[in-house]
């Protein structure tokens, strides 16, 4: 910074100048006089490596109860102290103004903040207990202060017991100091930040949860249940679970299928890959479900000639225009009003079951069907150019068993 003239006004000049404007004292320092007579000591100086204007206030300059020109001076050069430092006077003031902003404090107002883009019910009450309660040990701890060990020790009590739950403790614990991260509270890296983290934490086993399913000799009976209901006010509901248990998807894969992912010429359905569960279908790729003839059949059936390519197949009640999608639970109260053992992931289990017990068809091309995860990626990258015509036989074959038309024992064995 080039030396410039300091001391410039005099005391009685900087008690008595009533012209409107910017009066410059030297080195920074700024007496401003606004129209009405308001009068203030700003530090004005230009950011390192942007060159932007950057203003700091230091107070009143009233005649009475305001800051001295002596005071004004001191605090100006100690602001161009840390400029000739190499530092942002603004960014240091701001870090102490902040400094005693705990995590708690930010917490509840991010949270606030961000309430209203919640879709369900429950993301509100799940986000404040993790932050009340499995954080809490952080709730009073500066922002600036958390550390990778601090986060650390609200993780690894839930980790092998609740490993869910600690993961998405975690992941909100470092949404929160991200946000704090990006309004000036703290800098450096996130100490949730999973890459921080995972070197720390051992190996959790993955808990498989086990779905309710019929066995799958009952399952044609289930069908035959839920077509009587298809005349109905809820035919909607009651044909997306049968399409469900003819396509063995997940029901999450159906409910926001749009009409642009049917291709009825070839019989084929292709779920973009941001609807698939990741840790099965790892590869960011689509999966294509062949379709047997009555699953086609009930897709002509619930879309409308004129359905527009981004609508929903299988609207939600109400929904004439197809814009909405069925509720979360509407597949798994129409499967058991019909089987209450029933859930719509067990429909995948029966189906399963069955391909394994009751026909010939290779272990792979069943996982396959299931959009499961097999072999490596040299093995996955050689099946997935043949398995889509073996997979439409075993579908197909699935098909006929719903329908009650073939003996599933007597069933060729696939090439």
């Amino acid at each position: 910074m080039a030396r410039r003239q300091l001391h410039k006004l005099s005391a009685k000049e900087a008690e008595t100048i009533s012209t409107p404007g910017y009066h410059s004292d030297g080195g920074g320092l700024y007496l401003a006089v606004g129209t009405g007579g308001a009068r203030s000591w700003l530090f004005i100086y230009k950011e390192r490596g942007t060159g932007k204007r950057k203003e700091l206030g230091l107070g009143s300059a009233a005649r009475k109860g305001g800051v001295s020109l002596g005071d004004a001076r001191k605090r100006a050069e100690g602001f161009r102290g840390l400029l000739h430092e190499g530092k942002d006077p603004a960014a240091i003031r701001k870090a102490g103004a902040n400094a005693g902003i705990t995590f708690g404090e930010y917490a509840d107002a991010f949270l606030e903040s961000i309430k209203a883009g919640f879709k369900g019910r429950n993301t509100h009450r799940d986000w404040k207990r993790e932050l009340e309660v499995h954080a809490k040990s952080l709730r009073g701890k500066a922002l600036a202060d958390i550390t990778t060990n601090d986060v650390l020790a609200v993780i690894s009590p839930l980790w092998l017991t609740t490993n869910r739950t600690a993961r998405e403790t975690r992941s909100r614990i470092e949404r929160v100091l991200d946000a704090a991260d990006s309004n000036g509270l703290r800098s450096g890296r996130n100490p949730a930040e999973w890459k921080a983290l995972k070197p720390l934490l051992p190996k959790a086993k993955k808990s498989k949860r086990h779905h309710k399913a019929a066995p799958y000799k009952d399952v044609p009976a289930i069908v035959a249940a839920l077509r009587t209901k298809h005349d109905g006010a809820d035919t909607a509901v009651n044909r997306a679970a049968e399409f469900i248990i003819l396509t063995a998807v997940r029901t999450g894969e159906a409910r926001f299928m749009r009409a642009r992912e049917i291709n009825f010429k070839d019989a084929l359905w292709t779920v973009p890959p941001e609807r698939m569960k990741t840790e099965d279908h790892p590869e960011g790729k689509p999966h294509e479900v062949p379709l047997c003839a009555r699953a086609v059949a009930i897709l002509r059936a619930v879309m409308p000639k004129d359905l527009e390519p981004d609508a929903y197949v299988f609207a939600g009640r109400g929904s004439r225009d197809h814009k909405k999608p069925l509720g979360p639970n509407a597949v798994l109260h129409a499967l058991q009003k019909v089987y209450p053992a029933m859930t719509a992931h067990g429909c995948r289990s029966s189906f399963r079951d069955w391909a394994g017990d009751e026909t010939h068809f290779p272990r792979e091309v069943a996982e396959m069907a299931l959009a499961h995860k097999v072999g490596d990626e040299v093995e996955r990258a050689y099946r997935r150019g043949t398995a889509l015509k073996k997979r439409r036989e075993l579908m197909e074959a699935w098909g006929r068993y719903v329908e009650g038309e073939s003996n599933v024992l007597k069933l060729a064995a696939a090439g």
